[in-house]
């Protein structure tokens, strides 16, 4: 590995909600995941690293990837399986491949968190233009939610999917920072909020 390498996130998802693996599916150019699927993002910079740890990590499990991504700064890859055990065997293999753990990796930081009551109708028609997932109402309650490492985003969403009853607006996992938009009600979104600071909180890691 480069001198200056940086395992900027390393994330594994359990089991895939159904609108978060819907979505996933509008945007990857890989292999397309479907719900119930268990996945692993990692980031790294440099970023032509990818290409390296998804060649080793496809070769040696039953893994495939959604996505292997390069853009100006970092690189991110996505992998799933039907079954956890070849995800997690995959993320064994490319850590070991780094001589990392989890812990190696850097610990998200949330930039940004806003709860939006009442959605006027001219923002939602202003934001569903730029949404690839279910339409903004007017009158819903809105989450914005911004995180560093960016795709440490796609562990914070899935997990909110799981513990409220919400909609993906729009999830953006590439760059410095990741995004998430959410809507429902009020109540589900404080909820559903209240679970995506918590996971990305709860996740070890060193200081960025």
């Amino acid at each position: 590995m480069a001198d200056n390498f940086s395992l900027r996130c390393y994330a594994y998802l359990d089991r895939m909600q159904a609108q978060y693996a819907a979505f996933i599916g509008t945007i990857t150019q890989g292999d397309l995941p479907t719900e119930g699927m268990a996945a692993l993002y990692v980031e790294v910079s440099p970023g032509n690293e990818v290409f390296k740890l998804v060649d080793i990590a496809v070769k040696a499990t039953e893994a495939r990837p959604g996505a292997q991504i390069v853009e100006r700064e970092f690189g991110m890859f996505e992998l799933h399986s039907h079954h956890q055990a070849a995800v997690i065997e995959a993320g064994d293999v490319v850590l070991s491949r780094l001589g990392l753990n989890p812990a190696s990796r850097i610990k998200p930081v949330i930039a940004s968190v806003q709860v939006i009551t009442n959605i006027d109708p001219y923002q939602s028609q202003l934001l569903n233009r730029f949404r690839r997932g279910s339409m903004l109402v007017p009158g819903e309650t809105m989450l914005v939610l911004e995180c560093a490492p960016a795709a440490y985003i796609n562990y914070a969403v899935n997990e909110a999917e799981k513990s409220a009853n919400i909609k993906i607006v729009h999830i953006s996992s590439v760059g410095r920072y990741g995004r998430m938009w959410l809507s429902g009600s009020e109540a589900e979104i404080i909820t559903a909020r209240d679970a995506a600071v918590k996971a990305l909180e709860s996740l070890e890691g060193i200081a960025g």
